[in-house]
């Protein structure tokens, strides 16, 4: 053999080809399914970050270095760069595009909150003017035999003096009123009763069955919000492994504060920019469940584990609990004249 012909057997012998990369594990079915919630959680594939950083090319050395909020500290990259290297995108703490985000290592389950502790992530947050002379936060669902206001937003809470509520905890007694901010952690952890009364407080109402379901299906009448075919991944819908599962062990203390402070979990709002409505609403369908003003007690469009197992998407209807049932999937929005 030539000692060019040598020396290329050699160098091919020395490539590391990403088709050695082992895939995802997939879902592990055995494990048991409540209200929709697929068991199974992908993990960190070896050696997404030296892939991401040659697609990156001579920018990622480069890369604006940030801290989160709870203190983790990361990159400011593209949020589709972020994951394919196994990692979070936070919002919030980058400049440029708001496809810039914090790139940084998911939390353990161990770091994920100090139960006892309050956090206030959408302290600082203001609603958008309204549309079509709605109110604050909302927009217009008009149609030929139809008109009204809804919130372009699934709802946080202030206190009645303007406070931020912390979303991860039920308000009780507190009087709270509704609002429908962008990029906010939405309020799960409420009964159907005190998501009323909250959007009374704020001048509105809950939406009947009939307003929720033309909003989110649009004048077409589609069954996603985006339209007639899943496009799985568009919206906060398919959690892989129910969170109190991996936080507990079984599906048991649903009403824990740090169920919906994990990862891969319950994303602010308009997170996903492609699940939104006709109209602009966004995250009608996955994120969380919404009440709405069934007085029998009706909470619509699934959340972030499962938007099928009670009906696809826009048909999805909960309907086993009464008004004064919470726990860390449902949440709300409201509706006005």
């Amino acid at each position: 053999m030539s000692l060019r012909g040598f020396l290329v057997l050699s160098l091919v012998g020395l490539c590391a080809c990403p088709g050695d990369v082992p895939p995802r594990d997939g879902p592990d079915a055995s494990l048991v399914m409540v209200d929709g919630a697929l068991p199974g959680t992908p993990d960190a594939r070896p050696g997404a970050d030296a892939r991401v950083a040659d697609a990156m090319g001579p920018t990622a050395d480069a890369a604006v270095t940030c801290t989160t909020s709870d203190q983790r500290s990361g990159v400011c990259i593209s949020t589709a760069a972020c994951a394919s290297m196994g990692k979070q995108s936070v919002p919030g703490f980058c400049p440029g595009p708001t496809d810039i985000q914090c790139c940084v290592a998911f939390p353990t389950s161990a770091e994920i909150c100090d139960p006892e502790e309050r956090p206030q992530p959408n302290d600082g947050l203001s609603q958008e003017p309204g549309v079509e002379g709605c109110p604050a936060g909302m927009l217009r669902v008009q149609g030929a035999t139809t008109s009204f206001c809804i919130d372009r937003y699934e709802a946080s809470l202030v206190e009645s003096d303007g406070t931020p509520w912390s979303p991860y905890f039920n308000p009780g007694t507190t009087a709270v009123v509704a609002r429908s901010l962008r990029g906010a952690v939405p309020q799960g952890y409420i009964t159907g009763e005190q998501a009323k009364a909250a959007c009374a407080a704020a001048g509105k109402r809950l939406c009947t069955d009939a307003e929720w379901q033309r909003a989110c299906s649009g004048p077409d009448n589609t069954t996603y919000p985006y339209g007639e075919t899943l496009m799985p991944g568009v919206c906060n819908d398919a959690r892989s492994q129910h969170p109190a599962v991996e936080l507990f062990g079984s599906v048991t203390n649903l009403t824990s504060p740090c169920i919906n402070q994990l990862h891969d979990g319950l994303d602010r709002t308009a997170a996903h920019t492609g699940c939104v409505t006709a109209e602009g609403a966004f995250d009608m369908m996955g994120n969380l469940h919404e009440w709405t003003a069934d007085p029998a007690g009706t909470f619509r469009g699934g959340f972030y584990v499962d938007t099928y197992r009670n009906g696809p998407g826009c048909r999805y209807a909960t309907t086993a609990h009464n008004t004064l049932h919470y726990d860390y999937s449902t949440g709300f929005r409201c509706c006005a004249d």
